[in-house]
């Protein structure tokens, strides 16, 4: 036998083992405003947060694309405030047309910092890598379990991950709420559509969210997202010969862009995005289920008219972040996880209530020569 091998001692082979994983506080499905803000806000709070979205990487969509007072007041505690209000536009102007004709500019105060949705999340996602996590996409979540001591959430790859408890900020088709069978009680409206994009036009002035409008009912806006060259464009929905609704497109958009703004020199690019809204009304019956919750999307959805929906969902997570940190602080009392439910499902039902008004003022607004979205905001 060799000595010099039976001489070496066992503490100096080198171990097979893998370190054992970190635990996770808390689990974060979905990385829009709600996930990114409540991420955040944990991290800094020193909860050990995950965060993973079934796509396979970052949108640059404008979607969502007013914050409020109130979102940058969370974002102040976040650090990134500042960011914000460097990358946004406050104080934009509407100008409004009517059959094709310009009617007059309605001032906004400067209260709303309008930029892209993609923005937003860009400054939330570069914040969370900054206090250590990053998102973790191609993390589809096909199921959840749920014990005394944690939740548990099965991936389309087979991989488990665990945690104390589980967020879903996975938007209004949100898969954690269905996993959950938790209800989304409300009604989707088939007549009130619109078609949503994002386009370039060169030639159309970005000092103004151009809003035109028809003695039909017809409408097509173009609202500048800044430090881009592109235009959010909403618009009636385009019908064929049928009166059936055509799918959004490039070529449609300029259709529509002639029949409402007549602006014959004005030419559509560019479309990186296109996609349908209709109005839904519709909340969660609950917002808590055991160690899982639901905020934003995943647990309301209502009419767009004021720019409330992401605003909500920020303050859904600064809520929800405040009181899962207490209960990870260990108070152990159950009637700080139920403190959420109790502050944010009333919140959300106004949210229905108020936006579905807001919606129907404007639809009654916009038949006027000079009047438009602003409506909503009254």
């Amino acid at each position: 036998m060799n000595d010099a091998l039976t001489d070496v001692p066992t503490t100096d082979v080198p171990t097979t083992d893998a370190p054992a994983e970190v635990p996770t506080d808390v689990l974060i499905v979905g990385s829009g405003p709600t996930g990114l803000t409540l991420a955040c806000d944990l991290v800094r709070r020193g909860a050990r947060v995950r965060v993973i979205d079934q796509r396979s990487a970052p949108h640059r969509e404008s979607r969502g694309k007013a914050l409020h007072p109130t979102s940058l007041e969370v974002f102040e505690t976040l650090g990134v405030a500042e960011r914000m209000t460097s990358t946004g536009s406050a104080g934009l102007i509407f100008r409004k047309y009517f059959d094709g004709e310009y009617i007059n500019d309605t001032p906004r105060d400067a209260t709303a910092l309008f930029m892209g949705q993609w923005q937003i999340e860009e400054i939330l996602r570069d914040r969370l890598a900054e206090l250590g996590v990053d998102v973790e996409y191609d993390a589809e979540v096909k199921a959840v379990d749920q014990d005394a001591t944690g939740v548990r959430v099965t991936l389309a790859d087979g991989r488990t991950l665990r945690a104390a408890y589980l967020a879903g900020c996975d938007g209004g088709r949100s898969t954690i709420r269905r996993q959950l069978g938790i209800s989304f009680e409300g009604r989707t409206s088939d007549e009130e559509a619109m078609v949503v994009g994002d386009v370039t036009a060169q030639g159309l002035s970005r000092e103004y969210w151009h809003q035109w409008f028809t003695s039909d009912g017809g409408a097509m806006m173009l609202c500048p997202i800044p430090g881009t060259e592109t235009f959010q464009l909403q618009a009636s929905p385009e019908t064929d010969e049928q009166g059936q609704r055509l799918a959004p497109s490039l070529e449609g958009f300029q259709r529509l862009f002639d029949q409402h703004a007549r602006m014959p020199g004005i030419r559509l690019t560019e479309a990186t995005w296109l996609s349908t809204w209709r109005v839904n009304v519709r909340m969660a019956d609950r917002m808590r289920q055991g160690r899982c919750f639901l905020a934003g999307d995943a647990a309301h959805v209502h009419p767009i008219a004021g720019g409330l929906g992401m605003n909500t969902g920020i303050q859904d997570a600064a809520t929800l972040g405040r009181i899962l940190a207490e209960a990870l602080a260990g108070s152990g009392d159950e009637r700080i996880l139920e403190a959420y439910e109790a502050e944010r499902l009333p919140a959300a039902a106004h949210l229905l209530a108020d936006t579905s008004a807001r919606h129907d003022r404007v639809r009654e607004a916009v038949r006027e020569p000079g009047r438009g979205i602003e409506a909503a905001l009254n």
